[in-house]
């Protein structure tokens, strides 16, 4: 693939992972084996109260990837992605049971200065999404489009663009068709090991705004911290620890200091690899 501009989705991307990825406050615990070059993942999940399990599988031939995933609520889900399937392009095929109208085709080319994103809904009246991106790995211009053809209707219209260069990136993104406004800069401190990050959200269609600071820190090899605060009162905290190659415990917890006599949400994920 190229090493030009990403896909629009991947606008503000960095970001997004510092202030919300493994911020979660369920319970789970997965175990990973790779017999015969098939990956299998089978977890557990205690979300609200609820277990949920589900065994997950990917296999891949050459240029093929086919992932499965069954759980205990009867839903099954199953993707096909092909690399390269003419120069720089990808295709993924996907669909998620019983909803049989979830199934979707997308369509990815990666050029050195473009990126063209592409996907229609499988059903009777399909949802066609667009994106395209333009510029160089280190500035990009996007736009995205989503067009609903039993109603006529756009369902989404954003446009983004964002910068990254050794020590620091930032992005500004007009979302859910002109009514959010979101932007983020991330900030590198390579001799410590940490990233600070500071995003600001408007919606014009409310009053207020939001703004979250938040950052990550690795404590060292083996260990990462990430903490994040908003001006609405949420507060929330992550540590992971690798205590062998590719198996990490992660422990989180969230909790509003508005309302201190709330019980903060923990969070607990095990996750074990070959």
């Amino acid at each position: 693939m190229s090493k030009g501009p990403g896909l629009f989705s991947d606008i503000g991307r960095r970001a997004r992972e510092i202030l919300y990825k493994d911020y979660s406050c369920d319970r789970k615990f997965s175990i990973s084996t790779q017999p015969n070059g098939l990956a299998i993942t089978t977890s557990t999940l205690q979300k609200e109260g609820l277990p949920i399990g589900d065994v997950a599988a990917q296999y891949k031939y050459n240029n093929a990837v086919i992932d499965f995933e069954v759980d205990t609520l009867s839903n099954m889900a199953a993707t096909l992605r092909l690399d390269d399937i003419l120069q720089s392009t990808k295709l993924i095929a996907s669909i998620k049971l019983p909803d049989y109208n979830s199934g979707k085709f997308e369509l990815q080319y990666f050029h050195e200065h473009a990126a063209i994103g592409s996907s229609v809904s499988l059903k009777n009246y399909p949802v066609v999404d667009v994106s395209a991106a333009v510029g160089t790995s280190n500035t990009v211009l996007g736009v995205e489009g989503g067009f609903d053809t039993f109603t006529g209707e756009f369902t989404k219209y954003n446009v983004g663009v964002s910068m990254i260069k050794p020590d620091f990136s930032t992005s500004v993104i007009l979302a859910e068709r002109g009514d959010l406004v979101k932007a983020s800069y991330v900030h590198y401190l390579e001799q410590v090991r940490t990233t600070t990050v500071v995003e600001f959200a408007n919606r014009f269609s409310k009053e207020g705004n939001t703004l979250t600071v938040g950052g990550s820190c690795a404590v060292d090899d083996l260990s990462l911290i990430k903490l994040k605060l908003n001006n609405q009162g949420d507060f929330g905290a992550v540590l992971q620890h690798e205590f062998r190659p590719k198996s990490v415990l992660t422990v989180a917890a969230e909790f509003d200091y508005n309302s201190l006599d709330v019980n903060p949400k923990i969070g607990l994920s095990l996750a074990l690899k070959p």
